[in-house]
């Protein structure tokens, strides 16, 4: 089965990050495909590359970057979202003056079209959220 997970919940105020991570493992260990995963909303904070929680914490934002890459999972970060909570990517703060950008290089900004499309390609859409 083809799967899109939609994560809209925040890493540390929400179950939902840590959640979507548990079931996107056990459904590439059942043999399942991760077509994508979208953040929006608060969700987009998994993929700031600043974040650093306290190290007797679990590290969401790296278990995720580590499950992405070590599946070649295509991970979609909603622009709109993410510019609004301070997540951009060089282009964005080319674009934007800014002197600096925080988005993780497994990421990508684009915007809700790609949802819609990976919905339209994949049999399920699971949602995360707060």
């Amino acid at each position: 089965m083809k799967l899109v997970i939609l994560v809209t919940g925040s890493p540390y105020s929400s179950q939902a990050p840590y959640s979507a991570l548990q079931y996107c493992k056990a459904a590439i260990a059942a043999g399942h495909e991760i077509y994508r995963v979208f953040l929006y909303q608060d969700g987009i904070q998994l993929s700031n590359r600043l974040a650093t929680p306290p190290q007797d914490e679990i590290n969401i934002f790296n278990e995720w970057t580590d499950f992405i890459e070590a599946n070649s999972i295509d991970a979609v970060t909603c622009i709109a979202a993410a510019a609004r909570r301070g997540v951009i990517d060089q282009n964005e703060a080319e674009r934007h003056n800014k002197d600096s950008y925080n988005i993780h290089s497994a990421f990508e900004l684009s915007g809700l079209g790609q949802l819609v499309e990976a919905n339209i390609q994949a049999d399920r859409l699971i949602t995360f959220g707060a």
